[in-house]
């Protein structure tokens, strides 16, 4: 029960930032969801993220900050794996479900679902 209490604060808490940067700033959606992305990667880089997710769990790793602290973990554990090569695997391989999976429901949503306009 206190996990379901932790991701809903710490998620909560990403989404609020987030909107505060949309409506306090002239920052749009987009700059926003690049400012997360950049922010968890960097965050991760330097170990201040990690903390978040074991704190939060799927409330810091589902937001978009998430992502970035993905991309970094994967990189990190494919360059111990590989060496070198492992700066060009690790992200793809680590980011490779989430995107799939977005662009599989994506098509399916589309292809169920006529837009109206």
């Amino acid at each position: 029960m206190t996990a379901y209490i932790m991701a809903f604060i710490v998620g909560g808490l990403i989404c609020v930032i987030g909107q505060l940067l949309m409506d306090l700033t002239p920052l749009t959606p987009a700059h926003v969801l690049v400012l997360f992305v950049v922010m968890g990667a960097l965050l991760s880089g330097i170990g201040l993220y990690q903390p978040l997710v074991d704190l939060g769990g799927a409330g810091a790793t589902i937001p978009l900050p998430g992502f970035g602290h993905a991309l970094v973990v994967g990189t990190i554990e494919d360059v111990d794996k590989y060496g070198f090569w492992g700066i060009f695997s690790g992200a793809l391989r680590a980011s490779a479900t989430g995107v799939m999976a977005a662009v599989v429901f994506g098509f399916a949503m589309s292809v169920l679902f006529n837009p109206k306009g």
